[in-house]
């Protein structure tokens, strides 16, 4: 019988790449954007009954429960992962920082991601499912960029809650992850000049923009079975920027 993973931000870049992944090792996906795009209506048809999406907005925190976990991926799915893929950013410097701005990152980033575990996990003990949780982070947590001191921020808390959560929830089974990619040549990043991103890659061992499709790979490594001892880890997709 075919595993059941939620993702969000599945409709475009890592999202799409990683909903991509798992098709093609046999889950069922249930994805979650606000976009309904083009390419991933494309992996719909090529996955016929697999592949099934909501179009939800995930800067409402307070409603995520009704509309993923009522009206979406019901206590009648049996849930056995979950991807937190979905982000927003706010890029700027800390003299600059707009309250209302940080907190609308806040909601999609942080809140909305630990709601989410909550009733994932909650959907993973009614079914008693040895479960797995895996957040998307950002190698900014970790090394200092310009600019990326609020976003990075955001990553860190869940890093933290990540962390935390394996050690709460370990004891039955359900295990929680962390996925810390270098800068990838994805929508996120396309704001950046040639010159920026040049120096970004230069600090890497690789010279290189990260591979999302290896960004992906490693996501669903840790959903099976074959990572069955890793929890409460973050683990590095950067091209050795570390």
């Amino acid at each position: 019988m075919s595993k059941n993973i939620l993702v969000t931000g599945c409709s475009r870049g890592v999202g799409l790449e990683i909903c991509r992944v798992l098709l093609r090792e046999g889950y069922n996906v249930y994805g979650i954007a606000r976009s309904y795009t083009d390419e991933f209506k494309v992996l719909e048809q090529e996955y016929i009954g697999h592949l099934f999406f909501k179009s939800i907005d995930l800067a409402d925190s307070g409603g995520v429960r009704k509309s993923v976990f009522k009206e979406f991926v019901t206590n009648d799915i049996l849930l056995d992962g979950y991807v937190n893929n979905a982000a927003v950013a706010y890029d700027d410097i800390v003299t600059n920082l707009n309250i209302d701005r940080l907190k609308a990152m806040y909601e999609v980033n942080v809140f909305t991601p630990m709601v989410i575990t909550k009733y994932a996990i909650r959907n993973m003990l009614l079914h008693k499912t040895r479960g797995s949780i895996v957040h998307i982070s950002s190698i900014s947590v970790h090394t200092g960029y310009k600019g990326l001191a609020m976003y990075a921020s955001s990553k860190g808390a869940i890093e933290a809650f990540s962390k935390d959560t394996a050690r709460e929830w370990g004891q039955l089974g359900i295990r929680s992850n962390v996925v810390v990619p270098g800068f990838m040549a994805t929508a996120m990043s396309a704001s950046l000049t040639e010159e920026q991103r040049a120096k970004i890659y230069a600090r890497t061992s690789l010279k290189a923009a990260t591979n999302v499709g290896s960004v992906a790979e490693t996501v669903a490594f840790l959903l099976s079975d074959k990572a069955c001892s890793i929890t409460g880890q973050n683990v590095y997709v950067d091209n050795g920027t570390i």
